[in-house]
């Protein structure tokens, strides 16, 4: 069924390898209500888009939050922390693709990385009308129907629609009509500009009262607050954010572990440890080794 300039069919999928591979696809066309809304951001080690095929939710990105409307597309790149919130209602219709692709083609690497430069941008959200709109969801209908059809070819024809889709994406970026408006509540705005706030600075000495300070409030009202629109304490919040860009350093830069500790406001390399070991499981060295850096070279590096 064609539904909102998009085919669709609740609850089906498309799989082509898995996270982790160094290509992989999954297309989740399903929907989602407001009671299973996700409570704290979360990031991916691979790329998102959410697609809204309903009227209206909220997509809170890096700890700020943003209004969305039918169509909207929304770009999430590796390591991005964020979360939909949809409204009270029926389930809303959504389509979310969760990607990889090899950072490093030879002969295509400039290539690849302008196709890719949309996610990358300060607002990673398209709003396309007419035939813009078309030029972009023609690609995705064509995934649609040949992911229907039993063929060894598939992965390669999903994989090449996709990167159609891609540049067409990034070839409308003049057309992009989407600003920013005001969402929810006066109180969770509030709430966001503060976690807004910790991701613009969390490699500087955050705390309670220090944050308080710059947004002229009690510390008690920040922390109650904090914790009913986020779902997570105040200081849960400043060390999973600095976890993430820890781990985003780890696995796309070669700097030293020591570094990153500190460039990421962390007071010293035993409190990091101790963090990053309870909030990924593992050590951050540990880390870096499971992971790989862009071109498949794995990390080897000391302190």
């Amino acid at each position: 069924m064609l539904e909102n300039g998009l085919l669709y069919e609740q609850g089906y999928s498309i799989n082509i390898n898995t996270p982790g591979d160094p290509l992989f696809y999954y297309f989740d066309y399903d929907e989602r209500s407001h009671n299973i809304n996700m409570e704290f951001q979360h990031d991916h080690d691979f790329y998102e888009i959410h697609i809204l095929m309903d009227s209206r939710a909220t997509h809170v990105i890096d700890g700020k939050i943003h209004a969305l409307r039918q169509y909207d597309i929304v770009l999430l790149r590796p390591y991005l922390l964020h979360m939909t919130q949809y409204p009270e209602g029926p389930p809303h219709k959504r389509l979310i693709i969760n990607f990889a692709m090899p950072a490093s083609i030879p002969g295509l690497e400039n290539a690849y990385k302008n196709m890719l430069l949309p996610f990358a941008e300060e607002i990673p959200i398209y709003r396309l009308t007419g035939e813009p709109r078309s030029a972009v969801f023609d690609p995705l209908n064509a995934i649609f129907t040949q992911s229907h059809n039993s063929s060894a070819l598939n992965p390669v024809l999903v994989h090449t629609l996709f990167q159609q889709f891609l540049c067409a994406l990034s070839q409308q970026q003049d057309k992009n009509s989407y600003v920013l408006e005001e969402a929810g509540s006066a109180n969770a705005q509030k709430i966001y500009s503060i976690t807004a706030y910790i991701h613009s600075n969390y490699s500087s000495e955050l705390s309670l009262d220090s944050i308080s300070r710059a947004f002229y409030i009690s510390p008690y009202y920040l922390s109650h607050q904090f914790r009913i629109v986020t779902g997570s304490t105040l200081t849960g919040y400043i060390q999973t954010t600095r976890v993430r860009k820890a781990q985003h350093l780890l696995v796309h830069t070669r700097q030293r572990i020591s570094g990153i500790a500190e460039q990421c406001g962390f007071t010293s390399f035993s409190q990091f440890n101790r963090i990053f070991n309870k909030l990924s499981g593992m050590s951050p060295s540990a880390f870096r080794k499971q992971q790989a850096l862009p071109g498949g070279t794995p990390a080897q590096l000391s302190y």
